[in-house]
């Protein structure tokens, strides 16, 4: 059975919040929605307010998950973040976007890759 887009991305937004916290960082919200846009999952990681962009591919066919971050999207995020951050003046106020993407391994499919990207402004 092959996941729906919106499956697919379910999945991933669970999966990432799981690889998040063996990672230490202490989820707050997800899934956080303004008329601009969208952040996946914010957390809090060394005293930064990180918001997080969530990508995920079932195969690599069309480039790495990454990939898929435009300049504008995160543009969008940042902007989304300090209004966040506005919103909640009792979180860190250092701010730091990072996309964590996901794809199946190269050498076993049924096992997923995390890779995080870190301050990736």
């Amino acid at each position: 059975m092959s996941l729906s887009a919106h499956q697919l991305g379910q999945k991933g937004e669970k999966l990432a919040r799981q690889y998040l916290d063996s990672q230490h960082y202490h989820i707050i919200d997800h899934n956080f929605r303004t008329k601009i846009g969208e952040i996946d999952i914010i957390a809090i990681e060394n005293n930064d307010l990180v918001f997080i962009e969530v990508k995920i591919r079932k195969n690599l066919s069309f480039g790495f998950p990454e990939e898929a971050v435009t300049k504008r999207k995160i543009n969008t995020i940042k902007k989304i973040g300090r209004y966040y951050a506005r919103l909640h003046p009792q979180l860190p106020q250092a701010l730091r976007l990072d996309v964590l993407a996901i794809h199946p391994k190269e050498n076993n499919p049924s096992q997923w890759q995390f890779r995080l990207f870190k301050n990736a402004s």
